[in-house]
């Protein structure tokens, strides 16, 4: 029995024990392997996985000894729940808003000729092709069976398809990562690697288990001397991945998998490098890759939406001292970004720019508010995550409160007469703004502040309100939504492109 199946033994029910936990086997000496996961970009383009990251990236002289986690193909998700950032609604978004018309069952169908033209392009062999097609169109004419069933219950006034929506939308997430995890276990196979599809999708599961004992039972007899696991992001546990996670839930079953197997480095490999901001808006000649970096920081770019990982995943490579490296896969010579959670610069300097846009900041006052500000803030939290909106930043002073929120304007109208019911005498206003940060793992540079400031002032940007924490990892600026990305380009010339960093800032390991 392999490496992975004697540590996934030793671990408890509830996770385990400390030799799984230190990443060490039964024997007692140390894991080689390697968990990976593979963004939806980058698995778009087979030829690349397979030429710069499976084979161009040995773990040392073997093709082995490494995990693939995969995410579904680019665009795939989108179709199947809803687009991530306009939020048309896809297979799961009809059928939640639109349950009468079953304008769903086209949004499916759309998706079944999405995955069959994937498959069109990466099996050119008949049978194949046909074998691809049979798997994930079964998938998928299940999936339609159990909306259809669901249809048919929800039309009786005893039952509501409200109840049922966290269902649907968990077993229509799996089916993007399904499809991709199998294709990529079959054509490297194809290629000469002894692969094993790992579908921890629960797939017509008589019930659901914690995802730790999924992932022990799944690697139970898996030898990573031997077998190259090809596996799904998505994976059905009673903790509900959707639920706690949403559209992150492949980075949490990463993570599990990392953890629980005791991995030497977990790796993410992304269609870009975790860059010094993005070469889009400051021009790619002049974007740097990070190199090194920690995971403080690392939370600081998901509290962004910029994610280089999602927090919950990050702690337990964290807790366990996994390190996380995150690479680009069209420069598999590059040694990417290695985040740590010791790692400190050893100059104190900014490591990235940073932000998001459309922010809304929701600002009540009431003279009232004097000497019971946690009363006011506790209720406006309370109907800020009644209404599922995301803190990105806060200010307090005497009598106001302000929250950043990144939300659509419907929610933030809602959280706002909510509020104005509870506090009628409150004056409460919303107002589009943008958040852009400077990042680093030490930042204590004198004048820096004051350096930040002139850069903005120099592009006639004008600062709303400034963030400065006593821990020195990040400093935020809220402007105006429109001067985002001229403050994006403004910061970065000042604080970063004066360095001439070269290849990294700090050159990984």
């Amino acid at each position: 029995m392999g490496e992975v199946a004697n540590i996934v033994q030793a671990a408890g029910p509830g996770g385990g024990s400390a030799e799984l936990r230190s990443g060490r086997k039964t024997g007692g000496s140390v894991n080689t392997h390697t968990v990976e996961k593979i963004g939806g970009t980058s698995m778009s383009d087979y030829a690349a996985v397979r030429d710069s990251i499976v084979f161009g990236q040995r773990n040392g002289n073997t093709p082995y000894q490494r995990i693939f986690v995969v995410s579904a193909y680019g665009g795939i998700t989108n179709k199947l729940l809803e687009h991530k950032k306009d939020g048309k609604p896809g297979v799961y978004g009809l059928f939640a808003s639109s349950f009468q018309d079953r304008s769903w069952e086209e949004a499916l169908d759309a998706v079944r000729d999405s995955m069959f033209s994937i498959n069109a392009e990466l099996f050119r062999d008949a049978q194949a092709l046909q074998e691809a097609n049979d798997f994930i169109g079964e998938r998928l004419e299940n999936a339609r069976k159990c909306l259809e069933d669901l249809h048919s219950l929800c039309g009786h006034g005893h039952f509501s398809v409200e109840d049922h929506l966290v269902t649907v939308r968990e077993m229509l997430s799996s089916v993007g990562e399904v499809h991709s995890a199998w294709n990529m276990a079959t054509l490297l196979r194809r290629d000469g690697l002894n692969t094993r599809f790992v579908d921890l999708s629960g797939w017509q599961a008589a019930g659901s288990q914690p995802l730790d004992a999924c992932v022990q039972q799944a690697f139970a007899d898996i030898d990573l001397d031997t077998e190259l696991p090809v596996v799904t992001g998505y994976a059905h546990c009673s903790e509900g991945l959707i639920t706690q996670f949403d559209r992150g839930y492949s980075e949490m079953t990463f993570s599990r998998i990392a953890v629980l197997t005791g991995a030497r480095e977990a790796v993410i490999h992304k269609e870009f490098h975790l860059s010094s901001a993005d070469p889009r808006l400051v021009g790619e000649d002049n974007a740097v890759p990070i190199g090194r970096t920690n995971y403080d920081v690392a939370d600081q770019l998901a509290n962004l939406g910029m994610e280089a990982i999602h927090p919950k995943a990050a702690k337990g490579l964290r807790q366990n001292g996994i390190p996380l490296r995150v690479k680009n896969t069209f420069e598999p010579e590059h040694t990417g970004t290695l985040i740590t959670g010791d790692y400190v610069s050893d100059t104190a300097c900014v490591e990235i720019i940073a932000g998001c846009r459309g922010v809304y900041a929701l600002e009540l006052f009431d003279q009232d508010m004097a000497g019971i500000i946690a009363h006011y803030d506790t209720e406006i939290l309370r109907y800020v995550q009644r209404f599922k909106g995301h803190i990105v930043g806060k200010d307090i002073n005497a009598n106001t409160v302000t929250h950043y929120l990144d939300v659509n304007l419907k929610t933030v109208k809602r959280i706002k007469k909510a509020l104005q019911e509870m506090f009628p005498e409150a004056e409460i206003r919303e107002q589009k703004v943008a958040i852009v940060s400077a990042i680093g793992s030490d930042m204590q540079v004198p004048g820096l502040l004051a350096r930040t400031v002139a850069a903005l002032s120099k592009h006639d940007i004008s600062v709303l309100a400034i963030h400065q924490s006593m821990r020195q990892v990040d400093i935020q600026f809220i402007v105006n939504d429109d001067d985002y990305e001229q403050a994006i380009r403004g910061l970065h010339a000042t604080l970063v492109e004066p360095h001439d960093h070269g290849r990294a800032i700090c050159l990984a390991s």
